[in-house]
């Protein structure tokens, strides 16, 4: 017993030699995928002053990018908070691109693309040899192993996880995570980089879902059991942890925000990859909604019906 305390304590604590190459300081950050998360990311660096690089693969994508990032801007102009000129800066910082070659001279790499760890390891492989070498790597990934991406970027010391939330340019919180072959100091960095677009940065290592979604989705799958099981109502359920624990909406009303998609692919990859883990498992009734494929607000049904901008909608029972 002694003796494997005595190895956890070494391993917490193990001494990383210094950087060979340096970290940059960030200048040009890339954000690769421009959907619902990486367009958030782009436009927050670039209010921050950051020169960015947005890349899609494909055009259509990298238009209705340019197009989110647009019209956010634009909102903000409209209510006054930003000026002509300001937004005109904003948008010359941002440079947009279907080349992955171009993403080479970036100083951060800020990847957001779909939960497919097949897709990001292959984005990664291919970064790890266009991108400059002392260039840092974090994914955006919300359940996704950090360490397996590091593995295949090539420089696994050079690796962090950087969490943003949605919508990205109004929620402040970032988790920033490390794995045990992140050196600190490009830990600091990220850590740092948050900081400089105006987040707040909170430490977590590779642990699955990392701080929110480790407590946020089991307590998800309980409301969802609980529905399995006929013990109360939807809407019961619901009112129950507003008033009673202070939430601002209950679990499943929350689930159908969140998209119940969403919700089922990260308990199926946490149910395969952690089978021993009794905290999860696939709720019953979340299974029905995905084949009949009620997946929440965007598509008008999950556990509430939702019309067109409908916040509040209406509990199925």
């Amino acid at each position: 017993m002694l003796s494997s305390r005595v190895a956890r304590i070494a391993k917490s604590s193990r001494a990383f030699s210094s950087l060979s190459v340096p970290v940059p300081k960030f200048d040009t950050v890339a954000c690769v995928g421009l959907g619902l998360m990486g367009h958030g990311i782009a436009q927050s660096a670039a209010q921050s002053g950051f020169n960015v690089i947005a890349y899609e693969e494909e055009d259509r994508f990298l238009e209705s990018g340019r197009s989110r990032i647009e019209g956010s801007l634009g909102k903000m102009l409209k209510r006054e908070k930003i000026t002509q000129d300001k937004y005109d800066e904003i948008m010359s910082r941002i440079t947009y691109t279907t080349k992955v070659e171009d993403l080479g001279t970036s100083d951060l790499v800020v990847e957001a693309v779909i939960e497919n760890m097949d897709l990001k390891k292959k984005i990664y492989t291919d970064l790890g040899q266009v991108c400059k070498e002392d260039a840092i790597f974090a994914s955006n990934t919300s359940s996704l192993s950090i360490t397996e991406m590091g593995d295949v970027s090539g420089r696994p010391d050079r690796f962090v996880g950087v969490h943003f939330f949605n919508p990205v340019q109004m929620m402040k919180l970032v988790e920033v995570i490390k794995t045990d072959h992140t050196h600190p100091e490009v830990f600091d960095a990220a850590k740092d980089w948050v900081g400089d677009i105006n987040k707040i940065a909170v430490s977590c290592t590779d642990t699955p879902g990392f701080i929110v979604n480790r407590l946020l989705v089991p307590f998800l799958t309980q409301a969802l059991l609980m529905v399995d099981r006929g013990d109360a109502s939807i809407k019961d359920i619901d009112i129950s942890m507003q008033l009673g624990a202070g939430h601002p909406m209950g679990p499943l009303h929350l689930a159908d925000y969140i998209g119940l998609d969403t919700i089922n692919n990260i308990i199926t990859g946490w149910v395969e990859k952690f089978p021993d883990e009794p905290a999860f498992v696939t709720p019953k009734c979340l299974t029905e909604k995905i084949e009949a494929g009620d997946l929440g607000r965007k598509t008008g049904k999950g556990f509430y019906h939702w019309g067109e901008g409908d916040k509040r909608g209406e509990a199925v029972e």
